[in-house]
């Protein structure tokens, strides 16, 4: 049975204080980083070493978009960020495509025949020209082509047989602020998103196995981060759009979500807004054992099954 907490590690290794948090219960994915990293032997290695000290099903996952946000280095080859398609796509669509698929398919092959089942990607937000935070990170300010240019890169992933995350929902291209840092505002109404940054995910709904909602607070459709929110996740994202796939929440330690409350207090908000997994990383180990031993949450077996799809899927 997965648990709803995603975690991390401090290196290499499995540490002996990371024995009992990959075992918990509540424990249910390990996101991996740059220092988890030195080369693709030794990743194998640690995957191997979290699966059979869990011995539960994990699921492992990475930051892997292309360009930037990129964890792993030597042994593993890079691809451009996803603007770089968007801007091919005006001048050379089919060739933007092609290059797309490619990117998301060698994404895919070189995590999976490492053992690791998932990036967090593509980017669906649009490049509106404020977030320096999102940047070069999305496709293109046209929603149609966002939209075309990332189901080439989810159908790359997809030959492969890995998952597909878009992010993050209902678009944080428009938002100035890095709500890594601080808390982020989107003043648009509803139907100004609704009109072009919704279009993506809308349109992508029914071939991603998850989304990412933004820290970000609309205050024209509920004065809370979207993670927080039950009229984005639930009344928008499952009632309205129809997405069945799991919502993962941004991580709980960025200042997006605000300063007031716990890592517990949020964690059980976002499960309660709707979201199925929740990221608590860059924390000490005593504080990822706070939430992971006084979260009272159990994952239902649609919950379960969502989570299963993230998964590697024979192709």
């Amino acid at each position: 049975m997965y648990g709803p907490l995603i975690i991390d590690l401090e290196g290499t290794r499995v540490a002996a204080t990371e024995h009992v948090i990959l075992r918990h219960q509540n424990t249910g994915a390990v996101l991996l980083f740059t220092r988890n990293y030195q080369n693709r032997q030794q990743l194998s290695e640690l995957v191997r070493e979290i699966r059979d000290i869990a011995g539960k099903p994990l699921l492992i996952m990475v930051d892997h978009e292309g360009g930037r946000i990129w964890r792993f280095d030597a042994g593993f080859r890079r691809t451009p960020a996803a603007a770089s398609f968007g801007s091919l796509y005006s001048s050379d669509a089919v060739s933007a495509l092609q290059q797309a698929y490619a990117a998301g398919k060698t994404i895919a092959e070189d995590l999976l025949t490492c053992g690791v089942d998932l990036t967090l990607a593509p980017v669906l937000d649009l490049a509106w020209g404020n977030s320096t935070v999102i940047g070069d990170r999305a496709f293109h300010a046209d929603p149609q082509v966002v939209t075309n240019v990332a189901r080439a890169f989810i159908d790359g992933l997809a030959s492969m047989g890995m998952a597909a995350v878009g992010k993050h929902f209902p678009g944080h291209g428009y938002c100035t602020v890095d709500t890594h840092d601080a808390i982020g505002k989107d003043e648009r109404t509803f139907a100004e998103i609704k009109a072009k940054d919704l279009l993506p995910f809308t349109q992508l709904h029914t071939v991603l196995q998850g989304i990412m909602p933004a820290h970000v607070i609309y205050p024209q459709v509920e004065n809370v981060p979207t993670g927080f929110s039950k009229c984005w996740l639930q009344t928008v994202l499952r009632e309205q759009i129809g997405f069945a796939g799991a919502i993962i929440s941004d991580c709980l330690s960025m200042k997006g979500l605000g300063e007031d409350g716990t890592f517990l207090t949020k964690a059980h908000k976002v499960l309660n807004a709707g979201c199925d997994l929740v990221i608590l990383t860059q924390q000490t180990r005593q504080a990822v054992r706070e939430v992971l031993d006084n979260l009272e949450w159990n994952l239902d077996t649609t919950q379960q099954a969502r989570i299963k799809a993230l998964g590697f899927v024979a192709c």
